[in-house]
């Protein structure tokens, strides 16, 4: 194998020994045989910062590598034997399929997984393990890491997690239980808070007959996730454990059943299945090879329309009829759509067989391409002798009435000379005649932009004998009999494919550009058609001008119009078809943080109740103005969000229609329910800890017990946390400088928790600059003790101190004592980690005595805690036990459940390690999840 970035970043026949270039090999090789950009390149070298000559620097190194890659002596390479190549805008990396450890890896992974869901375990086994084998260190290991190969080697570490624990799992269906007890006992160690291992080697346990240590494994992942992040194990675990208890029979081993045998392929008609072999779930994955059968909807479906239709007696002969088309041309680059188009083309063709015709709804929003499809499955659908599309709007774009839309589909179907004249103005006699008209005729009709099942269900009892298709905004649910299909947009291939087709050649000279172009079209086939065609006819713009001109999400709509292709037109026609209050919900609910956001937000920005906010956000799902959507990793909760340029319109108009002072007191509702949520899981996370909560936007009020960010703070924060900064700007935009402040220093301590050091930073640049503004000194203190914190973590000590000292002064003037002493806190951490270890001890002791004298319980115990790293640096282990179990005490009574286990957890290590020296101390925890590397050692004959 030449390349190997799992583990040591190598390649054959020899690797630079500079670290630059060897960033420059792995960000190349983690994206072989694709385009990487100069300016990528650049961005992963040094970052924000680069030198000004980073171009040509990055020219020399990549001409050190084209040496390495070859032969010693740096020859001229062959024709083709050269595989990094220069190819604009950037370089690539050629790589075959063997080349690669990273591409074997995905291979092996892949069929792996496939084996598993095929119940082939063995199989599944063996080709993870090989997978794994690949592996010899840490993802990207021994070179520096730049924002994308750092994003990188975290998705690997965590597919090589997925993949152990897959093969363990396929391992265990295996029976070899006993086996993996040790593995999984070191796993469960090294890996604490992954709560699927802890499950799988709790079923190991029991199936090995150890009942009573499947259950310790269970209560000692308990205490770990209790005290670290004081959150209960999921449900999934649980559930393992009820079963251990309950000695459930299906989760044991049983030697005399046969091994599972692999499950045959699926038929090519058949839906392909989801396969993911993820474990996870009630532990079945790991526990049952019993797998129940039963029809998919769409097969029961099936099933019954057939029984429906069978023993029809045939309708009445008509007179014969030439062949009948009525439809737009078919388009010559459609693209996409192929899995819907095989469906119901052989749908339709059975259809014709005897059983009952069909009727396919198809529904989604404007510009997504429903039209379009309708006409296609017509073209395709050459066995008819009659297809027909009728539009049920006018040329205005209002609704024909049903009237109109009979008449305009006997007109279709009359052939001249054909029916009464003047056709009858009854809709029964309408119906009456146009059965007749269609009796006995192979039809299949497109009725294209329905606009409810009151305006066409008169139509389809008339042509009851016919297949039809229907086009609509919103999903005609009430419709009997009818095949629902809800068109979304595009995949990423399928709308790249698309402005490939449409945009002439220049479109395929920039690959990034047209990703991006699609990205910005939110993949929606109108507004990919309408770019295209703005990039086709101006021969002076590029792609990257396009995108560009796309980039501005105010006048992004107004980008994508070309002749009577208006993209904003048609999601105007939408929005404006749904009443005031709907379209007020829909301009006032684009200030919503992206990507989503959940009920709670929608009723603070209409500023309505939960139960009425959620009436509103339906309606709009309905008409396919928004979107929701139930993301596992959300907890289950509906979350709702907008396509990309549906958000667009919403921004146009909220302004515009609403005004700006409407705009800024829905803005400032939403802070303060942000600000509201983000102080409840504050106070739960870490007691007393926000200096700002009583004195900057008090009294926002009490959430209920149930409440996400009371029950399950850390992961309310989790889910939130985007929003949150999103909301945060936008108060800064609007001047809501208190809620900024507040905001932000409410967020503090998670951003500490999590080390979410860029949001912790852009964050609180924001909120001082809101402070500064607004003249609030404590809240300018606030927030720069908590920007000393961050410079402290990222050792940038020298601004950490100043942080800390101008934060005191700040404190001082207001009076706040308490604010005061903990920036004295701060500054010690800092000296203590520079090996300063009596400036340090002197400002703990000053921190410690204003605390007590202020009766400021989270003051003392992170005095505490300092002087018991202090005691610990300095040799003394009796001491450092003392002030631990002071800090402790300190803790509970405020209630910090993170901060006792913190103290609990350092005092343990320090009994079990305080006669072996400074060796046990090259990593020290002197915060919960905050670590300090090769600390001061002890000194000489204090230890």
């Amino acid at each position: 194998m030449r390349f190997r970035v799992l583990g040591p970043v190598r390649m054959d026949p020899r690797t630079p020994t500079a670290a630059k270039p060897r960033v420059v090999l792995a960000t190349l090789l983690v994206q072989s045989n694709s385009v990487i950009s100069t300016h990528s390149l650049i961005d992963e070298l040094w970052g924000v910062a680069p030198p000004r000559t980073a171009a040509t620097t990055l020219q020399v190194y990549v001409s050190q590598l084209r040496k390495a890659l070859l032969a010693e002596g740096g020859a001229d390479p062959e024709p083709g034997r050269q595989p990094l190549l220069t190819q604009p805008p950037g370089y690539v990396m050629r790589a075959g399929p063997d080349d690669l450890d990273l591409t074997v890896f995905e291979s092996l992974r892949s069929r792996g997984r496939a084996a598993f869901e095929e119940r082939d375990y063995a199989t599944a086994s063996r080709l993870l393990a090989e997978s794994l084998a690949l592996w010899s260190g840490p993802a990207l290991s021994g070179i520096p890491h730049g924002p994308s190969l750092q994003t990188t080697a975290i998705r690997l570490e965590e597919l090589r997690s997925e993949v152990l624990e897959q093969r363990i799992a396929a391992d265990l269906k295996l029976g070899r239980h006993q086996e993996l007890i040790g593995e999984l006992m070191a796993l469960a160690h090294e890996f604490p808070m992954r709560e699927t291992l802890h499950e799988l080697l709790m079923v190991a346990l029991y199936r090995s007959g150890r009942q009573s240590d499947a259950v310790r494994a269970f209560h000692r992942v308990r205490r770990t996730l209790v005290d670290e992040l004081g959150v209960e194990p999921d449900a999934s675990l649980k559930r393992v454990l009820s079963r251990v208890l309950a000695s459930d029979p299906a989760l044991a081993w049983h030697p005399g059943r046969r091994p599972p045998q692999p499950r045959a392929a699926p038929s090519r008609a058949a839906p392909a299945g989801a396969a993911d072999g993820t474990v996870r779930g009630d532990g079945a994955g790991a526990a049952s090879d019993t797998v129940a059968r039963v029809p998919s909807s769409a097969q029961a479906g099936a099933s019954a329309t057939a029984a429906a239709g069978a023993g029809k007696p045939p309708g009445p002969a008509a007179a014969p009829v030439g062949p009948l088309l009525w439809l737009p041309p078919a388009l010559t680059d459609f693209t996409g759509r192929d899995a819907e188009l095989a469906r119901y083309t052989t749908l339709f063709a059975q259809s014709r067989d005897g059983t009952r015709p069909c009727v396919v709804a198809v529904s989604g929003r404007p510009g997504v391409g429903k039209t379009a499809l309708a006409v296609q499955l017509a073209h395709h659908a050459e066995e008819f002798t009659g297809r027909v599309l009728v539009s049920l709007r006018d040329s205005a774009g209002r609704a024909l009435t049903e009237r109109a839309a009979l008449t305009a589909l006997l007109r279709r179907l009359l052939r001249p000379g054909d029916g009464p004249d003047p056709l009858p103005g009854e809709p029964d006699e309408l119906a009456d005649l146009l059965h007749r008209a269609a009796r006995g005729r192979d039809l299949l009709i497109v009725l294209d932009d329905v606009v409810s099942e009151a305006q066409v269900r008169l139509l389809l009892s008339a042509v009851a004998d016919a297949c039809v298709v229907l086009t609509s905004c919103r999903p005609l649910g009430a419709l009997e009999q009818a095949r629902h299909l809800v068109l979304d947009v595009l995949d990423r291939p399928a709308a790249e494919s698309l402005l490939l087709a449409t945009g002439g050649p220049r479109m395929a000279q920039d690959p990034a550009a047209v990703a991006e172009i699609a990205r910005l079209c939110g993949r929606l086939p109108l507004a990919l058609r309408v770019a295209a065609g703005a990039l086709a006819v101006r021969p002076h713009w590029t792609p990257a001008d396009l995108a560009r001109r796309l980039g501005d999400e105010r006048t992004r709509l107004a980008a994508l119009s070309l002749g009577d292709l208006d993209v904003r037109g048609g999601l105007l026609a939408a929005y404006q078809e749904v009443p005031e209050a709907e379209r007020q919900a829909f301009r006032t609910l684009g200030l919503a943080p992206l990507p989503d956001f959940p009920l709670w937000v929608a009723g603070s920005l209409l500023d309505l109740a939960p139960e009425a906010a959620e009436e509103r956000l339906e309606e709009l799902v309905r008409a396919q103005l928004l979107e929701a959507r139930r993301p596992a990793d959300r907890g289950g909760e509906v979350r709702y969000g907008y396509h990309p340029l549906l958000r667009s319109l919403a921004l146009e108009t909220v302004t515009e229609v609403d005004g700006p002072a409407a705009v800024a007191e829905a803005v400032a509702r939403l802070g303060r329910a942000c600000l509201l949520r983000a102080r409840a899981a504050d106070a739960r996370l870490a007691p007393g800890r926000d200096r700002l909560a009583s004195v900057l936007v008090p009294d926002l009020g009490d959430l209920p017990v149930h409440d996400p960010a009371v029950a399950a703070p850390l992961r309310w924060l989790q889910a939130e946390s985007a929003g949150l900064l999103g909301v945060l700007r936008g108060l800064h935009a609007g001047g809501h400088w208190d809620l900024v402040c507040a905001l932000a220093s409410a967020l503090g301590g998670y951003y500490e928790a999590c080390a979410l050091w860029d949001d912790w930073e852009a964050s609180h640049e924001q909120a001082l600059d809101a402070a500064r503004r607004s003249g609030n000194a404590v809240a300018e203190a606030a927030l720069l003790r908590s920007v000393g914190d961050l410079s402290w973590q990222r050792r940038h000590t020298g601004r950490a101190v100043d942080c800390h000292r101008h934060a005191a002064r700040l404190f001082a003037l207001a009076g706040d004592g308490i604010g005061a002493a903990r920036c004295l806190t701060g500054e010690a951490d800092v000296l203590l980690g520079q090996g300063e270890p009596e400036r340090a001890g002197a400002l703990y002791r000053q921190a410690l005595a204003r605390a007590r004298s202020a009766g400021d319980a989270r003051g003392c115990a992170d005095a505490r805690r300092g002087l018991a790293l202090l005691a610990l640096v300095e040799g003394r282990p009796a001491d450092c036990l003392a002030e631990l179990d002071a800090c402790a005490a300190a803790a509970a009574a405020l209630g910090d459940v993170r901060w006792h286990g913190y103290a609990r957890r350092t005092a343990d290590h320090v009994r079990a390690h305080r006669r072996t020296g400074p060796a046990a101390w090259s990593r020290l925890e002197i915060r919960p999840g905050v670590w300090l590397m090769n600390p001061p050692a002890a000194p000489a004959g204090r230890a």
